[in-house]
């Protein structure tokens, strides 16, 4: 009855959306929060997780995800590019270059963890470890604020305002969010509209909290 209904009409029922947890936690949220406000009937799950999610076992309806799928009846699109940064506590010695962070703990993945290859940032780094690993984003953010260095998301630093950007001069990575479907589902009018809502969505929050690092608690520079 929904497909079949006027365009205008709110979205509903239920719709669940597998993420990155880097995403499903700074990003996804606020965006969620925001068409299910618009559209009361709709039911929003996020389903985060530090793996690819598996759509052909529908997980989940949808997927955000770090590089775009390689094989597969699939309709990708992509969403946005976003930024990361090497960055520590703002009171901790500021390295002079890549070369000198020496005995500092490195904060990162679990190198045999990494389920992309878009998030295997020791190579950047010039590193062959890591003392101090998470799979997940989050874990390593809260790290990173009682010690060491490490490379976190522009768009998390509003939320870490002890936080502070380093050596930029050297190392500024920027990756993209692709949003990713069945093709079977290119037939649902509701789920193209949601798909829609939610990469509007994400593209204008993760443009916002870039800009909010750049000038607010979590953009404190160096270097």
């Amino acid at each position: 009855a929904e497909e079949a209904g006027a365009p205008e009409r709110g979205l509903s029922g239920q719709i669940r959306i597998g993420a990155p947890d880097g995403c499903a936690n700074f990003v996804l949220p606020q965006v969620c929060a925001a068409i299910q406000a618009e559209n009361p009937e709709l039911e929003l799950q996020i389903l985060a997780l530090p793996r690819v999610v598996n759509l052909s076992k529908r997980e989940a309806d949808m997927a955000v995800t770090v590089s775009p799928p390689e094989a597969g009846r699939l309709i990708v699109q992509k969403i946005t590019d976003y930024r990361l940064s090497l960055a520590q506590r703002a009171e901790a010695p500021v390295p002079g270059r890549l070369a000198d962070l020496g005995p500092r703990p490195l904060v990162g993945y679990i190198p045999d963890m990494i389920f992309d290859r878009e998030l295997d940032y020791l190579g950047d780094l010039g590193a062959r470890g890591v003392p101090l690993a998470s799979n997940s984003v989050s874990v390593q953010l809260q790290m990173l604020r009682f010690a060491g260095i490490g490379i976190v998301h522009d768009f998390a630093l509003p939320f870490a305002p002890e936080l502070r950007r380093v050596l930029e001069h050297e190392l500024r990575l920027t990756r993209a969010f692709w949003l990713v479907r069945h093709d079977a589902d290119r037939r649902s009018a509701r789920l193209t509209r949601f798909a829609g809502l939610l990469v509007a969505g994400l593209r204008a929050e993760v443009a916002r909290l870039e800009a909010e690092s750049l000038t607010g608690g979590g953009a404190r520079r160096d270097g």
